[in-house]
This record gives C-alpha cells, structure tokens and sequence, in this order.
C-alpha cells in the first residue's frame, strides 16, 4: 500500500507573525518558515505504518512556490521515499489544492491519504474534507490513533465529548490532531540522503486545475493587545463582575 501525505510550507510556528503595512497580508519576506506542524505529525504517523509493515511506500507532496521543495526534503530526510512538488507562485486557496491532490492521488492510487487537519496559517481545516468529497472515500478527521486493518482503518477521533471511534474502508482521507504522535528529527545521515531521493515536479496545469482565487481578501489587521486584568476585594466584587461585564454568568 502506497500512503500520501500532503504537506506544506508556512511561517515557522515559533515566528511572530507581521502584518503587511498596507493590510494586504501577512509579512513573508525574510521569515523562516517550515513545515505544517499537522502535516509533520501525518508524514511521523505514515512512517510508523511503514514501518509496522502496513505501508511499501511513502509519498509526500507540496503544492506552492519553488522553496517548498525544501519543506518536501524535510519529509524525505524524515523518512519518505519520494517526493512531488506541484509549483505555482500563486496562492492557492483549499478547493484547489483538493482537485489537485485527487488528479495525484488518481495518477499514484494510494491506499490512504493522511495529511494535517488545518495549516496555521490560514487555519481553514476544509482541504481533507473537499479531497475526500471529490474522491468519493470515506474520511476520518481529527484523528489520534491511527490502526490499520484487513482493507479498513480504525480511527480515534477527538470530539467536544471526548473520543470518537470510527472504521472507514480504505482507500480513506485521515487528518491528523496534535495528541495522534511526536514526529521524529531528521538525523544528519538521512538530511543528506534525502538530497537523493527522487522529487518528481508539476504544475497545476497537469492536472487541469485553475488556482484562480476564488476569495478576496479585504483587510488583514493585527488582534488588539490585551487589557490589564484588575484585582478584586471579595469573591462577591468577583461574581458581580463578571455578571455585569465579563456577561460569563
């Protein structure tokens, strides 16, 4: 079984994010940047299926600018065995990268799709659901344990009441939560071979996919600072509060 894990390139999470001065954007000039740490759990979560002789092959896959091939090494130097870069200079917005993903997941048929619920960058946590919707395969999002079986997988899901347990037939759409692993370092043996692996390139025109945005982004505009908490004589000057101000109770 082959397994698929799209992952992507955004501002490095340990970063101060900046907003453009004219409020088009996020500031990306001269920022580190790294890869999705959802998406590093789902490539650490495809290795361990690998290796537990679930999986023959791990295939990582990145849609955006040339530099995002050094995010794709990174998967490889973790463990993967190739790579593909689908290069476009342009935003490319969920839908799009959904249709892109199936033309490859049609191209390369793998057994399972795991990637990250959400990037931290725009936080859409939409991409999972629309590729599993267009490839007609059921999905399990959010997961955090991960156990494959005879043509199905058994996935724990974290749900606002605790954990869900669901069974889906593979071929399946898996997202990954921050609780299913801790993905691994790459060790400096493997960064070095993984400038060897095989790291395929596209366009999204291979795939017959415009990436015209389909959304307008009108204003980006940094959340206000915080206010000085205030201290309170009584539990009362308390409860009082936060009846007439906080509108908690």
């Amino acid at each position: 079984m082959k397994i698929l894990v799209p992952v992507k390139r955004v501002v490095d999470y340990n970063v101060k994010i900046r907003v453009k001065p004219d409020g088009t954007g996020v500031e990306l000039a001269n920022v580190k940047m790294s890869m999705n740490p959802f998406d590093e759990i789902a490539v650490e979560e495809a290795l361990r299926l690998k290796e537990a002789g679930k999986a023959e092959e791990v295939i990582v896959v990145s849609i955006g600018p040339a530099k995002a091939e050094e995010t794709l090494r990174t998967g490889l130097a973790m463990g993967a065995d190739r790579a593909i870069l689908v290069e476009t200079d342009q935003p490319v917005e969920p839908l799009a990268v959904a249709k892109i993903l199936k033309g490859i997941a049609e191209a390369e048929a793998p057994g399972l799709v795991i990637m990250g619920k959400q990037a931290i960058d725009d936080d859409s946590n939409q991409t999972g659901q629309m590729l599993a919707a267009l490839l007609n395969w059921g999905q399990a999002t959010f997961a955090s344990k991960v156990e494959i079986g005879e043509g199905s997988a058994k996935v724990t899901r974290e749900v606002d009441g605790g954990l869900q347990t669901v069974e889906v037939k593979l071929p399946a759409i898996v997202t990954t939560d921050l609780r299913l692993n801790e993905p691994r370092y790459a060790s400096l043996p493997n960064i070095m071979k993984a400038k060897k692996k095989p790291l395929d390139k596209k366009t999204p025109a291979d795939f017959g996919v415009d990436t015209t945005a389909r959304l307008t982004v009108l204003k980006t505009e940094e959340p206000g600072g915080r206010k000085a908490g205030i201290k309170v004589a009584s539990v009362a000057e308390l409860v009082e509060k936060l009846k007439t101000e906080a509108g908690v109770l």
